[in-house]
């Protein structure tokens, strides 16, 4: 017998939005630990946000929100509002019932400053950190550090000379060549079209960090990954990773300095949580520089980089280090950090920021990495919690 098709919809339901999520859904496993964390933010939460007042909107349903963000790659805050609006699972993990009204999109930008001067990405990767080191999931004596460009949300346009740093030259240029200087030059001759994105032909400009300065974020340095690649406006993340699960126990950003790779390397051994008194670290060859080694030798770290031997550049490690067997496992344990470079830049909206300024973006950094690391324990408590 063929069903008829309703021309109207229910005026009730008793279905809860609980019974809606299947038992098995990842985000059923992933809820908990979310919950006790944000829970130990509970007195930072109570500093940042007045005694009296309007009742806001609170900071838990922000983080969760954001959290849903990174997971599910929501591009922006608006298409997170639009799926908040009818997505039955985002509201069940935010904690809004199906009757509650959305916020408007302004609330994230109106609450950024505040989570960001609380530390609050900080805070939420400890308090996860400390959910790991609670499951015997960390290791805290051998680990991995590496760096990666973060791709900064300015375009080559803006990268114009600053008179700060380096007036520019008084030189006579052609006529022809005049339309194909940078807009901020006075030697350059308007538009003739009247249009305010010009055309710019860069060839021939000697073009670097101390002369130039980005207008649309001053943060940002001209960086490129290695020679013969391109060079683009970018941060410099570096993340400590733990060889026995590869979760990550540190993450630091910078400006994209050509050495910010190996300065803070040591940022994030010297604070890493829960470590044994003496630890080895494993990394690239890009780290096998003598100041690198001997900071990390200073923070009671053993070396385990790749050797970077040439005629010009002998290694700043030797056989003491090379000959022991776990030197080998530490090479073998160090490429999985690339794992969480991967997965920070293809789901985690990291491959380029969609903030402006080194606070903004580190604590963009931070959170993700704080949620790559929920991602990895829901796989390794699940055999647990079958």
């Amino acid at each position: 017998m063929r069903g008829s098709e309703p021309q109207q919809g229910a005026l009730f339901s008793v279905v809860s939005i609980e019974d809606r999520i299947p038992a098995d859904h990842p985000l059923r496993a992933m809820r908990p630990v979310v919950d006790r964390a944000l829970a130990t933010l509970s007195p930072t939460f109570d500093q940042i946000y007045a005694d009296g007042g309007r009742p806001s909107i609170p900071p838990e349903h922000l983080l969760r929100a954001l959290l849903l963000q990174v997971l599910y790659t929501v591009r922006s805050e608006r298409q997170l509002m639009e799926q908040l609006e009818y997505n039955l699972l985002f509201r069940w993990f935010v904690g809004l019932g199906i009757d509650d009204a959305i916020w408007d999109v302004t609330v994230f930008t109106k609450n950024r400053e505040r989570l960001l001067i609380g530390d609050v990405a900080d805070g939420f990767f400890a308090a996860v950190l400390a959910e790991a080191q609670a499951a015997d999931l960390l290791s805290s004596e051998h680990f991995t550090v590496d760096g990666t460009l973060i791709q900064a949300w300015a375009g080559q346009k803006s990268f114009h000379r600053d008179p700060a740093k380096a007036p520019a030259k008084a030189a006579a240029v052609p006529k022809h060549r005049r339309k194909f200087l940078p807009p901020d030059d006075p030697r350059r001759d308007p538009p003739a079209d009247g249009t305010r994105n010009a055309t710019v032909n860069f060839h021939g400009e000697r073009r670097s960090n101390a002369t130039h300065t980005s207008t649309t974020d001053p943060d940002a340095q001209l960086a490129r990954k290695g020679r013969g690649r391109e060079a683009q406006l970018a941060y410099q993340a570096t993340v400590l990773m733990e060889n026995r699960h590869g979760l990550a126990v540190g993450s630091c950003t910078s400006a994209a300095t050509g050495t910010a790779e190996r300065d803070n390397a040591v940022v994030p051994a010297a604070g890493a949580p829960y470590r044994a008194v003496h630890i080895t670290v494993g990394a690239d060859k890009g780290f096998d520089t003598q100041g690198c080694v001997d900071e990390l030798r200073a923070v009671q770290s053993t070396p385990h980089v790749a050797q970077h031997v040439s005629a010009r550049h002998p290694s700043a490690i030797d056989a003491r280090t090379t000959r022991h067997p776990g030197y080998a496992v530490s090479q073998r344990k160090r490429k999985r950090i690339e794992e969480i470079f991967g997965w920070l830049k293809t789901v985690g909206l990291c491959r380029q920021t969609r903030f402006r300024g080194l606070a903004r973006v580190g604590w963009m950094v931070t959170f993700a990495t704080a949620v790559y690391n929920l991602v990895r324990m829901r796989r390794l408590l699940a055999p647990a919690t079958a």
